[in-house]
């Protein structure tokens, strides 16, 4: 029961993501699923600074079960006839993205969570969200790791492999290359701001435990 409000936060951090990641904005590099899915990695986070590592990979294990539900229902949505919400090899790349980064993310802040209050935090969510991201987008768009999938699993995301001006603004490159590039961004950039309130909620349970 202590781990349930973790549980249904990072269920509702994915499912929330899932449907957000349908609205596309800045120019199409980012959807608002870009500024909602970073705070799972606060939520390990807190969760592993209050329960430890074995805990905060409990919540972990949930929220990707969350998100494979999220996956089959939006498989059996079609937002054009034939065309499914979620292509089979989003949904692969998003599952293996999430059990990496997340699962890294723990075993980093556990290991940097008797230095400085901000290092696990900062050393953990930095290098998950770049890990979450390459494997992300490489594995979901790269051409050449389509030799993984069937062959309309490659068509539902072959758009994200045209050349396309590097973040709207730079030398060609495959569309995304921008997308990751863009989405890192944010994922850094929310790191940098949850500091406060991981500082700020670490604090109260310190105080709680005192």
């Amino acid at each position: 029961m202590r781990l349930l409000p973790a549980i249904l936060a990072m269920a509702a951090i994915v499912v929330a993501s899932n449907i957000l990641v349908q609205f596309v904005i800045a120019g199409g590099l980012l959807t608002w699923g870009a500024f909602t899915y970073p705070f799972s990695f606060l939520l390990i986070d807190l969760t592993n600074r209050a329960h430890g590592p074995r805990a905060a990979r409990i919540v972990v294990f949930w929220g990707f079960l969350t998100g494979v539900l999220c996956s089959l229902v939006g498989s059996q949505v079609e937002i054009a006839p034939g065309v499914p919400a979620v292509a089979l090899r989003v949904a692969v790349a998003s599952g293996a993205a999430f059990l990496g980064a997340q699962f890294l993310d723990v075993a980093i802040f556990h290991h940097f969570r008797r230095r400085e209050w901000w290092r696990a935090p900062l050393a953990s969510t930095f290098v998950s969200s770049s890990l979450d991201t390459l494997i992300f987008f490489a594995l979901a768009f790269a051409a050449t790791l389509a030799f993984l999938f069937p062959a309309s699993a490659n068509e539902a995301t072959a758009w994200a492999q045209g050349p396309a001006p590097l973040l709207n603004l730079g030398p060609d490159a495959p569309l995304w290359a921008s997308l990751a590039l863009a989405d890192l961004g944010v994922k850094i950039a929310l790191a940098l701001v949850t500091m406060l309130p991981y500082r700020l909620m670490t604090r109260r349970l310190q105080h709680r435990v005192s």
